[in-house]
């Protein structure tokens, strides 16, 4: 089968396309014929290794994961002889960032891990991208305990993350003030922003109101200064580890000092998160943001898009006609 392949740490052009064995599924996992998947900051940051502490998780000289892609839509191919949740010809979609390997014409995954079938109103393109930046999004929502009536504000609203939060937010009820460039504010009022401020016209750090929460979706300010834009107890919240590693130690010391505190809270997502984000996609309540799409022998192209901080919502890769 055709896979990107990386051997070594370092720039988008570690990626090669290659002919590799298809992977075998186990009894309890799916062979999944690969129809759509992303690149994304995640794939990025395994790639580069550029930080540090990833190399704990994917290898600490070279990666033990040599295919990436942690997004996918595509159809069952097989399945193991204990599986009974999934057949063959099912479309699926789902997450995996601890094997990865959705950058291939064929994966495999676990059964019961962050996989479910697809919305029948949506397309393999539009299915692989619902979940990278929701999940990092719902995370640190659910932490925050975000609910109706509160006012969230949130930087970098046309992200993956950003885009995903402005929605996942508003299904909530709360009152959100996005932020973004001027191409975009037609695009973030469409997601429910009930504000929207243009950073290139002004500073979000100096609005005069107060939120509940603070949450940059992008990691390009700090508690610093958006301390003052936070309620008596407020949060600030933050997908970058921020300057000098400060935000992880900031969630540690903060709520101990009472008053406005940041969260830092450690990403996860199961198969219930899926099948969440799945039915918010079939009512409508929530459709991920596409900037373009690249074929799978473009990965290098993708990579350096992606890295160049300008995309809006999701780059997609497709692998069948």
């Amino acid at each position: 089968m055709r896979a990107i392949v990386y051997r070594k740490y370092g720039s988008p052009e570690v990626a090669q396309l290659e002919e590799i064995a298809p992977p075998v599924p186990q009894d309890h996992e799916v062979l999944i014929k690969v129809h759509a998947t992303t690149v994304n900051r995640t794939d990025c940051g395994f790639r580069s290794a550029e930080y540090f502490i990833v190399r704990f998780f994917s290898g600490l000289f070279r990666p033990k994961n040599k295919v990436l892609g942690n997004e996918f839509a595509g159809e069952i191919e097989k399945v193991g002889k204990d599986v009974t949740l999934f057949a063959p010809g099912d479309k699926v979609f789902g997450y995996n960032d601890t094997r990865f390997g959705a950058h291939a014409e064929y994966m495999v995954m676990a059964a019961q891990g962050a996989i479910t079938t697809m919305p029948d109103n949506i397309t393999y393109e539009e299915a692989a991208p619902v979940t990278e930046g929701a999940h990092y999004a719902l995370c640190d929502i659910r932490a925050a305990k975000i609910k109706s009536g509160q006012q969230v504000l949130i930087n970098g609203a046309t992200g993956a993350i950003g885009s995903a939060a402005v929605q996942l937010v508003k299904h909530l009820g709360a009152e959100v003030t996005a932020v973004c460039d001027t191409p975009n504010i037609a695009l973030v009022k469409s997601l429910g922003a009930d504000e929207v401020i243009d950073y290139t016209q002004q500073d979000f750090t100096q609005l005069p109101q107060s939120f509940d929460v603070v949450f940059d979706a992008v990691g390009k300010s700090s508690f610093g200064k958006c301390k003052p834009l936070l309620k008596k107890n407020g949060i600030y919240m933050s997908t970058e580890l921020g300057y000098m590693s400060q935000n992880p130690f900031l969630a540690l010391i903060t709520p101990l000092l009472g008053g406005k505190r940041v969260l830092f809270p450690i990403p996860t997502i199961s198969k219930e998160d899926v099948v969440f984000l799945k039915e918010l996609v079939v009512t409508g309540k929530y459709k991920p943001v596409i900037d373009r799409y690249y074929a799978l022998e473009e990965i290098v192209a993708a990579y350096k898009y992606v890295e160049a901080g300008k995309k809006t919502g999701n780059v997609v890769i497709t692998l069948r006609k």
